[in-house]
């Protein structure tokens, strides 16, 4: 019996230990982890970057999606790539099926590059890696250069994704801030890290069924033009998706809700910089949990600081995107390298 318990308890233990363990694939990123895993003359990354130009000068939201496609992966389960696997046997209803993650974009672009880094240097470059590189890439493309950073390589592809664990891990656009600081907590993130982060909504999309509550928020919470200018939006169809900054608003809708805004309007769309800091102060940002940073101590001040403070904001955000870039898959978890970044491969390389 004694013998028993103890053998149990042992058993215990070793799980405990495997559960606790840091995830190995978070232990061997490092910078410039692909110089010389190809053959000569293969610049992983360079090619990586080639793709972004070509992709955003042809269709520019594709910077945005891209953007917003790496934290929706990170946040879940790590920088594992889950968020790009498609509907199949093992993954029956994946992350991408999540509310959370409707409106996720530029899966074609990623599986563009796969295939040209398949070609050139087969079995190698994982597609967690490659969306990481590329989220990189057009951050630097939409902010004029002025966001860059070096983000270092070695991921593992993930086979599981589930809508389930989406849902729950990803913020949600009607949290307060209270919970929103909480949400980021459990990522390791702070306060001032969440607000930093939040200041990508600068760029990009949202479909009305994420900020449908704000349709009817008091003017105190959202300035009436505004507001009247989301539900004239809102109301063109079932569930339209409505530029995240006013400034890229087409000319016409602004000249007619916000006519005093019409100087800011911008030709070029997704200008990636501090421009949400000041919405957010003048009351039009579109999400809940946009306005809701105004609303508590341990946020608003953050808010000030990067209104005033656009360099600050472009280095802090670049750390917090290196950051967020290192969040590892669960502990025990399988990975390797996928042939195609929508489907498990059986055997991964």
């Amino acid at each position: 019996m004694k013998l028993s318990v103890l053998l149990l308890c042992a058993l215990v233990a070793v799980q405990a230990a495997l559960l606790a363990a840091p995830s190995a694939q978070a232990k061997g990123l490092q910078v410039g982890y692909y110089n010389k895993k190809c053959r000569k003359g293969v610049d992983v990354e360079g090619v990586i970057m080639w793709h972004i130009k070509r992709a955003i000068k042809k269709n520019p939201r594709v910077g945005a999606a891209l953007v917003r496609l790496v934290f929706h992966d990170c946040f879940v389960r790590g920088c594992d790539g889950s968020v790009l696997l498609e509907k199949s046997a093992q993954n029956p209803h994946p992350e991408r099926e999540a509310p959370a993650n409707i409106g996720l974009a530029a899966f074609d672009v990623l599986e563009e590059i796969k295939a040209d880094l398949e070609r050139k240097c087969r079995g190698v470059v994982s597609c967690s890696d490659i969306l990481v590189y590329a989220a990189r890439d057009a951050t630097k493309i939409l902010s004029r250069g002025h966001i860059d950073y070096k983000v270092p390589g070695g991921r593992l592809d993930g086979m599981y994704s589930s809508a389930y664990e989406a849902q729950a891990e990803l913020p949600d656009s009607t949290f307060t801030a209270q919970q929103l600081i909480n949400n980021f907590a459990r990522k390791n993130f702070d306060a001032e890290e969440m607000v930093i982060l939040s200041g990508a909504h600068s760029i990009g999309m949202a479909h009305c069924s994420s900020f449908r509550g704000r349709l009817t928020a008091p003017s105190g919470e959202i300035n009436r033009d505004y507001r009247n200018l989301l539900n004239y939006k809102c109301h063109q169809s079932a569930n339209p998706a409505v530029v995240n900054n006013v400034r890229d608003e087409d000319y016409k809708t602004v000249a007619r809700f916000m006519p005093g805004f019409k100087s800011r309007v911008r030709k070029i769309r997704d200008l990636f910089d501090n421009s949400y800091y000041h919405n957010n102060r003048a009351r039009i940002v579109s999400f809940n949990s946009d306005w809701q940073l105004m609303t508590h101590k341990d946020t608003v001040e953050h808010v000030h600081e990067y209104a005033e403070n656009a360099t600050l904001w472009n280095e802090d955000f670049a750390e917090s995107m290196v950051k967020l870039s290192k969040l590892p898959m669960p502990p025990g978890s399988k990975g390797g390298i996928r042939k195609k970044c929508s489907i498990v491969s059986h055997p991964l390389y």
